[in-house]
């Protein structure tokens, strides 16, 4: 009998000794079924305000996980490329937190919720430019402008570098995207020239909202955004290069800010049903952070009213809950 032969004799024997393939991961089970459960769901639809995005590919459904200790679990269409918009207002408040500190984003920007909508120009003449926070457009547009550097170019190049740091690898712009997005964003530069006038926005508005723009229109893909979340999960160090990105105290308080404000208007929803830490945007990617245990990160283009990604809401929270990963679950004591 042949050696091959008798190796698969003895697997069928399951006979002690034969190395035997490693039971699928609990992680990857719940990534599988997630995508499975929810590829030909059809609700929701691109955005259109920025024509650019109204064109992508609706079909694109990719989820990817990162843990802590650096293990990928992946799933779909997690290598295409799409901007991350709105997922980026996470990563400039990581910035300015390191340089600039914790007092200046409390006084400068705020950290509460505004109970009006991302772009909502009534809720800056509410307070003035006040009681804003880093992930609604005018709060956005205030912490882009606290950035370091002395020239738009120097801040461009600090929101890119840490963006790079917190993905690990080097990335691009999507032009199209930009492009669309600088020719359709009159209400971005209302937003910045009013926060201006009430001298809460701290660099030339102008200015500010190219940058702005060109942050949101960088180029990532789901297993991009992944090992951004597992980098929070970690304490800020990112689990693939090893690199400390962030204090983990000031992970603390970008986990904060996504817990409260991270979903658009339905934040507090989200809260309520899933519980993780989280950060959307309206290319149709969004990030989640289950703290000390993994990053999860999921693209799929079509939204909700509120401008959520439908199946990427869905994935995680099913994710989520087949993983016992709320950090807000709380088991009785065994008597």
């Amino acid at each position: 009998m042949s050696r091959a032969r008798t190796l698969l004799l003895l697997a069928a024997l399951s006979l002690p000794g034969l190395p035997r393939a490693a039971p699928p991961h609990p992680i990857g089970i719940a990534v599988d079924a997630a995508w499975e459960k929810y590829r030909n769901l059809d609700e929701g639809k691109n955005a259109s305000y920025i024509p650019a995005l109204a064109r992508v590919d609706p079909k694109l459904f990719g989820i990817a996980v990162v843990t802590v200790d650096g293990k990928t679990f992946q799933k779909g269409d997690v290598t295409a490329l799409f901007s991350i918009q709105s997922v980026s207002k996470v990563v400039a408040l990581a910035s300015v937190l390191e340089t600039s500190g914790a007092r200046t984003v409390l006084d400068k920007v705020g950290v509460d919720a505004t109970g009006q909508v991302f772009n909502s120009i009534v809720a800056i003449e509410q307070h003035q430019g006040r009681e804003m926070n880093p992930f609604v457009n005018p709060g956005a547009l205030a912490t882009t402008s606290l950035v370091a550097g002395k020239t738009a170019e120097e801040k461009w190049a600090r929101v890119l570098a840490i963006h790079e740091a917190f993905t690990g690898r080097k990335l691009g712009i999507d032009e199209e995207v930009y492009r669309s997005e600088a020719a359709s964003n009159e209400r971005n530069h209302a937003i910045a020239k009013l926060m201006h006038a009430y001298g809460r926005l701290y660099f030339d508005p102008v200015a500010t909202t190219d940058v702005y723009t060109r942050q949101c229109s960088i180029a990532v893909t789901a297993a991009d955004l992944a090992v951004l979340a597992a980098t929070l999960a970690n304490g800020g160090r990112n689990p693939i290069t090893g690199k400390q990105v962030v204090s983990p105290d000031n992970v603390q308080r970008i986990l904060a800010v996504m817990a409260t404000a991270g979903l658009y208007d339905d934040s507090g929803i989200w809260l309520y049903e899933v519980g993780l830490p989280a950060k959307s945007g309206v290319g149709g990617g969004i990030i989640a952070v289950a703290p000390g245990r993994f990053g999860i990160a999921v693209f799929s283009p079509p939204l909700d009213a509120a401008g959520n990604s439908v199946r990427a809401q869905r994935s995680i929270r099913d994710i989520t809950a087949t993983l016992r990963a709320n950090p807000y679950e709380a088991r009785s004591a065994k008597p």
